[in-house]
């Protein structure tokens, strides 16, 4: 049976706000670990532009699940031993955020978090989250016997990234960037039918064992990653780490994730630059173009280093390549 909060949910609720806007700038990041410890749990934040810093949360309880919408400056927010420790009660929360990319680490597990992405945690173990560009985050707060009744095993799914752009996990995704603080201050639908969405839609996000769940991650970034080479192959002396930070992801993630696909950045890089090459010298519209600007429009600007490549990969000189006859 899903635990359910024995008290009736209103049909609306009222938004609950906090933002630095009501302390003095010295005071606001001060001001905001008061916030996030009355809004949610006791936590620690610190922030590398403490000068500027501004933050907000609005929050609305269903009982076994609160929206919770986050929005602010770069941050580091601590759930410490010492914190847990003191809390008496505790919650999972599942976190999304759309803007940028983050980390999230609970206990020894860490979690490298694209836009869209989503990542569940237990307040009755250490976490840690680093936004280092800004916070905008739907936090969704869960009770700890709600989730029970929909994830056979929460212990596995926590710190675990959750790709947000693809299967159940982009539904979940999309699902959860809709569920704002205004949504469930006036619920277009009852909000326990909304939480019974929410439950089920975890479910088959997060229900398949971790270590499967980690080896359908790969594919889904390996397909981003093929397609950003493909947009950006006409730049000139394009690298890996600059298709790397175009997708918040780092170098070594690129290669690695390449790598179990069986090929390199410079093999994809270079097959994308011949693969439209070859259609620029065999299509009759682009017969007025040099061999060199051809080149040129796939990112080779040296017309003896385009040359080779072709004999290479297209088994002729661009010459030669033109003047086979296409069938």
């Amino acid at each position: 049976m899903i635990a359910t909060s024995t008290a009736p949910l209103p049909a609306s609720a009222c938004i609950r706000r906090w933002s630095t806007d009501a302390a003095a700038p010295a005071q606001r990041l001060d001001y905001w670990v008061g916030a996030i410890c009355e809004g949610f749990l006791e936590m620690e934040a610190t922030s590398p532009s403490a000068a500027v810093f501004h933050s907000s949360l609005e929050s609305v309880s269903w009982g076994n699940v609160a929206v919770n919408r986050v929005c602010g400056s770069a941050q580091d927010v601590y759930r410490t031993r010492a914190a847990i420790a003191r809390s008496r009660d505790n919650y999972l929360y599942l976190l999304c955020k759309s803007d940028s990319a983050w980390t999230a680490v609970q206990e020894q597990r860490g979690a490298r978090l694209l836009p869209g992405d989503l990542v569940l945690v237990d307040s009755r173990q250490r976490y840690e989250f680093h936004f280092p560009t800004s916070a905008n985050t739907v936090s969704l707060q869960l009770h700890p016997e709600w989730l029970a009744a929909w994830l056979p095993d929460v212990q596995a799914a926590l710190g675990q990234r959750i790709d947000g752009s693809a299967g159940w996990g982009a539904v979940l995704s999309a699902f959860a960037r809709e569920l704002t603080p205004e949504l469930a201050a006036a619920p277009p639908l009852p909000s326990r039918l909304l939480m019974d969405q929410l439950g089920a839609l975890m479910a088959l996000a997060m229900g398949a064992p971790a270590a499967a769940a980690r080896g359908h991650a790969f594919p889904s970034l390996r397909q981003r990653i093929l397609d950003q080479v493909r947009e950006q192959h006409a730049q000139p002396g394009l690298t890996a780490g600059a298709v790397a930070a175009s997708l918040c992801i780092s170098p070594r993630t690129l290669h690695r994730c390449l790598a179990e696909g069986g090929m390199t950045f410079a093999e994809h890089l270079m097959a994308c630059r011949m693969s439209v090459a070859a259609r620029l010298l065999s299509d009759p519209r682009f017969g007025r173009l040099t061999v060199a600007e051809i080149g040129r429009r796939v990112g080779l600007l040296d017309a003896s280093h385009f040359v080779r490549a072709c004999r290479l990969h297209l088994g002729a000189t661009p010459a030669r390549f033109r003047r086979k006859p296409q069938g």
